[in-house]
């Protein structure tokens, strides 16, 4: 009997650090199921998740980036270079919401988002100004420099009588397209109540919806 206790016991710790290793195991490739392939960034859902936890924070602000002029370098390129450009704008979107207590996600395609929570709201569009200038800069690939623009939108969670990432994200878009329309560069969403037609809980023109019925 006590040979088989003996047994046991040396075989305790064994698997103990099996198990340690297996669930170390389990937790990387969880977390590798929420990070996009190719940018590593958050996929929408595990972004979803952090963003939530950082909505109530003072100053909490959504962004949204749609990408200028990707589709042409996409199409005159080729598809290796568009991953490289997209990989290029993930890890400066990254850097740049690191350095805002924030985290950064890719929504599919050429648009990112993000949720930053700057210590003092009344820089924000300094460092707005300070991502649009990161964007625009040129990305070196395959013997050439690739150059690129943003159209970034942005909404201040604090005007939301209630939290919600859904209601953010649409005032930004509204932002991002204004932006957009203007030539590029951002723009901050004025208040919490939607400024454009919605189709389908979207607004109305944007990609992914259809005209709304005249």
């Amino acid at each position: 009997m006590s040979t088989v206790v003996s047994a046991l016991a040396a075989t305790g710790p064994l698997a103990a650090a099996g198990w340690s290793v297996h669930s170390l195991w389990m937790r990387r490739q969880l977390n590798t199921a929420r990070r996009d392939p190719l940018t590593r960034l958050w996929t929408r859902d595990a972004f979803t998740a952090r963003a939530q936890r950082l909505l109530r924070t003072p100053g909490a602000t959504v962004v949204l980036v749609d990408l200028d002029r990707f589709k042409p370098l996409n199409d005159t390129y080729g598809h290796a270079t568009g991953d490289a450009a997209l990989v290029a704008v993930a890890a400066r979107l990254s850097a740049w919401c690191a350095a805002l207590g924030g985290v950064a996600g890719r929504l599919g395609g050429d648009e990112f988002t993000a949720i930053i929570t700057p210590q003092h709201p009344a820089d924000l569009p300094f460092s707005l100004h300070e991502l649009a200038q990161l964007l625009a800069g040129p990305v070196p690939f395959d013997g050439r420099e690739l150059l690129l623009g943003a159209s970034i939108g942005a909404f201040v969670c604090d005007d939301l009588p209630v939290p919600s990432l859904e209601r953010a994200w649409r005032r930004a878009d509204e932002a991002m397209y204004a932006a957009k329309r203007s030539g590029g560069g951002w723009y901050i969403a004025d208040g919490p109540q939607p400024a454009s037609p919605t189709v389908n809980g979207r607004r109305a023109g944007r990609r992914g919806t259809t005209p709304p019925a005249r």
